[in-house]
């Protein structure tokens, strides 16, 4: 097979950039920083005659705040690591007396980078700034086997309190706090301090889960799913099985009208055999509702192919459609599967061969494949990157740039660049997906696999997955109608919750506290937030799973779209991590949305499985351009032994990804840059150099570990701008990266560098510089 093509021709789509740098601190803390953004309040609280308190409170988590000070009788200038307390770092200073003047400014990390505010001064005794404390809890926010008594306090003498219990932000109108609050049960409590002729103090807030909740009140576990699920059982006929497949698949088949339309659907097949094609379009879910993938026999074919004209036989724009949980005999001996980003296929028994390209052999850039068996071969042909997990196949024919493979039989050996395949026989750490089945008594239920340590092949290869199952009386079910106050709710009285396919808007943050939820979604349910909030928070617990869900930015920025963890965790959760499965970001392209991060990664041991974020570079009219759909970096990890499987980031304007935790493990890993940056001058990393790489690992890591990681320049609107390096690593024997590549698409800007200084400048011909390890 000839390996290697021609000039690509890319659609206009998704670029992700990352917002983040090193974290750059000396033993004097006088690493060089950037100026720091509008993104922080700072004040000082006179404690007493001789002491004051420094705060500062970032916009967004903070991995460090130093504060550095002069002004102390008898001290020269101290440098201090403050102490974070509900989102406000703190210093107490000692040692002064009235008249003192503080000299006063902060360094401190923000998505990566870290940046230095201006100096501001204080006087003791004679005012200055004069912000109100932030609010502080006791006890603090955490997990309680039983309910709290909240006492909120501000060290701001005279100061009041608002607060709110249902996550939303306090104002001067909200609750007034009077004395101890009960938290009866999971909630999100946020306080905000004012005084007469002071400023306002930041937000503070406290996530506590209770472990004697009552429990989610009684779910039907048969429920009504909404219109927008099919379900179909082996008593219907095929014609009229067949008749609702080929509408749905008309609706949504159109790249040019359906990609950013509304319509989601999800089709689910009971135990038994059925002889249908069902074509797959956008916002499709397939998935038989089996306890194991050959419960659900597809006599025919599963397919996503190049669909439209105006497609020109390529399946570049082939997103968000998936297929899982059935067993499938191809009609022709071989199903079709030619998909881009956030397209899984998942928990599949292909009885043949399984072709990842279109049938006119155009381009495609995809993909994703985990916990299936195909028989007979797995071709790419055209596919630019694939990763396949957990899988067993008959063997594997294709590779242009990076083709990965972890804990799969019958994968190639392990020849990067020539051909361009990378293999691992295990893959360290996995958790396969919940999903929906239904039991014997005809009852829905969820399984939850179980945790996987250096697996190899489907979890079902010997029987049934290993693990535990759930009752969908204990699913809260999300449909049309619902809201941000009647989910989070749910989740506050202890109930997981399953997402029927739908778009929703979030007037506040979704507050997950509880260990263990589960949030299951079908149909490619959207996440909305509006008016700036951000969409989801998930606190510092063990064995919380997300999957199938969509966070498509709303036209205010949110600072974050997801977040696991409050920033500081440390906890080890490496029996029971959280699993963020199938989760895809956007920013414009529905709407003109902006959002400065993605998704936030805090906890330690959290599983990344799978994630596509995108900042758009195509869509509905006025939704896309270098200032409309903002969004600074796709994914940070600030958390400790983080495993990430398929990772898929594109098009943001900084940095795509930051890796500030020790201990983080990414195999596969596919970017575009951005399109549309304007001129050189607007585009280079706080250290100077042109351009932002796009994997960043944070100066002061010490253990990190990648394989087969590719990023690709298209610099459309200006062909004169360069990216230095695609990687940025720090230079220790315990940062390692294996099978690296660059490519310029059709020669529209260059890279000059694969990883550090290592690697020659992308040429001319969309080839790829390889660099097979490093260092």
């Amino acid at each position: 097979m000839n390996r290697t093509f021609g000039k690509l021709r890319r659609r206009r789509r998704g670029v992700v950039t990352l917002i983040a740098a090193a974290l750059l601190l000396g033993a004097g803390l006088t690493a060089p920083a950037a100026l720091a953004a509008d993104d922080y309040t700072q004040s000082v609280t006179q404690l007493s005659s001789t002491q004051v308190q420094l705060n500062f409170t970032p916009t967004t988590p903070a991995l460090y705040v130093d504060v550095h000070y002069t002004g102390v009788p008898g001290l020269g200038q101290q440098n201090i690591r403050m102490t974070n307390g509900s989102g406000t770092w703190r210093t107490t200073v000692g040692g002064l007396s009235s008249g003192n003047v503080l000299d006063y400014w902060f360094t401190y990390e923000k998505s990566g980078p870290q940046y230095d505010t201006p100096h501001f001064t204080y006087t003791v005794g004679g005012g200055g700034t004069t912000t109100v404390a932030a609010p502080t809890f006791s006890p603090p926010g955490g997990t309680y086997s039983t309910a709290q008594t909240v006492t909120i306090s501000s060290a701001t003498a005279g100061a009041t309190i608002r607060y709110t219990v249902d996550g939303s932000t306090p104002t001067a109108s909200s609750a007034l706090y009077s004395g101890p609050i009960s938290v009866p049960n999971s909630r999100t409590v946020n306080a905000i301090a004012l005084k007469s002729g002071s400023t306002n103090s930041a937000v503070s807030s406290a996530s506590y889960t209770i472990g004697t909740q009552a429990g989610c009140p009684t779910q039907s576990d048969t429920p009504n799913f909404g219109p927008n699920v099919r379900i179909f059982d082996p008593s219907m006929s095929a014609a009229t099985i067949q008749a609702q497949l080929d509408t749905d698949f008309n609706n949504q088949k159109d790249t040019q009208t359906a990609q950013f339309a509304d319509r989601r659907v999800a089709h689910l097949f009971k135990p038994g055999t059925y002889g249908v094609h069902d074509n797959v379009g956008f916002y499709t879910s397939v998935a038989g509702l089996g306890q194991n993938p050959d419960d659900v026999v597809i006599n025919g074919d599963i397919t996503v192919d190049a669909f439209n004209p105006s497609d020109n036989g390529v399946a570049l724009q082939n997103f968000w459609r998936s297929a899982e949980n059935m067993a499938v005999n191809p009609s022709s001996g071989n199903d079709r599967w030619a998909v881009a980003q956030a397209a899984p296929f998942r928990r599949m028994d292909v009885r043949g061969g399984l072709q990842l390209y279109p049938a006119s052999y155009g381009y495609a850039s995809g993909g994703y494949i985990a916990d299936t068996k195909v028989s007979g071969q797995a071709a790419s042909v055209s596919q630019q990157q694939w990763y396949t997990r957990d899988s067993a196949l008959g063997s594997w024919n294709g590779g242009v740039w990076n083709m990965v493979f972890s804990g799969t039989s019958g994968a190639p050996a392990n020849t990067f660049p020539n051909p361009p395949e990378t293999t691992l026989a295990t893959t360290p750490v996995s958790r396969d997906v919940p999903y929906l089945y239904v039991d014997g008594t005809g009852k829905y239920r969820v399984f939850l696999p179980s945790l996987r340590t250096n697996a190899s092949g489907p979890s079902w290869a010997s029987g049934s997955t290993p693990g535990t199952s759930a009752p969908m009386s204990q699913f809260y079910v999300v449909k049309a109608g619902d809201t941000a106050a009647s989910i989070n709710n749910a989740l506050a009285a202890g109930c997981n919750l399953f997402f029927t396919p739908g778009i929703y808007h979030l007037d506040q943050t979704l507050n997950v506290t509880r260990a263990g939820t589960t949030i299951l979604g079908i149909g490619y349910p959207t996440l909305v937030p509006d008016n700036g909030v951000n969409a989801m928070q998930v606190s510092d617990v063990d064995g919380v799973r997300l999957k199938g869900l969509l966070f498509d930015a709303g036209t205010a920025n949110s600072q974050a779209l997801l977040t696991v963890g409050q920033s500081g965790s440390s906890a080890s959760h490496a029996s029971n991590p959280t699993t963020v499965q199938d989760v895809f970001f956007r920013i414009g392209g529905e709407l003109a949305g902006k959002a400065t991060n993605s998704l936030v990664v805090n906890s330690a041991n959290t599983i990344i499985d799978h994630i596509w974020a995108w900042r758009a570079d195509h869509g509905n009219a006025g939704t896309v351009g270098w200032t409309t759909n903002t969004a600074d970096t796709g994914l940070t990890v600030n958390g400790a032994n983080v495993t990430a499987t398929g990772l898929f980031v594109e098009h943001y304007q900084k940095y795509q990804v930051v890796w500030n935790g020790q201990g983080g493990k990414t195999i596969f890993f596919q970017n575009e840059m951005p399109y549309d940056v304007p001129n050189q001058a607007s585009w280079n990393a706080p250290s100077g150099v042109a351009g932002y790489a796009a994997y960043k690992v944070g100066a002061n890591v010490t253990s990190h570990e990648a394989w087969g990681l590719g990023s690709y320049c298209f610099f459309d609107t200006n062909p004169a701008v360069s990216s230095y390096h695609a990687f940025e690593v720090p230079n220790t024997s315990g940062v390692k990266f294996h099978s690296l590549l660059t490519v310029s698409l059709n020669y529209r800007g260059t890279i000059t560098h694969v990883i550090n200084d290592t690697g020659g400048t992308t040429p001319s011909g969309t080839v790829p510089v390889n660099v097979v390890s490093y260092p």
